[in-house]
């Protein structure tokens, strides 16, 4: 991406994370893109990505967009969570474009768009997350 200056990212060390071999690019302080390469496991019945995958990665990209602890730990924890599925998602993989909306003292809340490799708009989800 020209122009774009990409941040250090520092993430939360999380096994679930690991696993579906999510990659971290931070754009900003405010924004956070995943990349998650579709695995056989991650496909429903119909032939694609399974919405629980797509929510997991929303929740994922928005919850690692804040920053972490001295110990690597994250500082928010989600509190609601909301998913819209506009078309199916197929590929080699799928990024959430994560930006925050609003930091408040308790309450934060941010905005994610999941992409196919295409670059089409399969869903978006907007979440509330709690500082602890």
């Amino acid at each position: 991406m020209l122009g774009v200056k990409i941040l250090e990212t520092k993430i939360i060390e999380n096994a679930f994370d690991e696993l579906l071999k999510c990659q971290y690019e931070r754009i900003s302080e405010s924004n956070l893109k995943v990349t998650l390469p579709i695995q056989p496991l991650f496909i429903n019945s119909v032939g694609v990505v399974h919405g629980g995958i797509i929510s997991s990665l929303a929740d994922i990209a928005m919850g690692n967009t804040f920053p972490i602890d001295e110990h690597n730990r994250q500082t928010v924890v989600t509190v609601d969570l909301k998913t819209s599925f506009l078309k199916p998602a197929k590929g080699k993989y799928i990024v959430a474009d994560a930006h925050v909306v609003k930091m408040g003292r308790t309450l934060n809340h941010i905005d994610c768009f999941i992409y196919d490799d295409n670059h089409n708009l399969v869903a978006k989800s907007n979440g509330i997350f709690a500082n602890i």
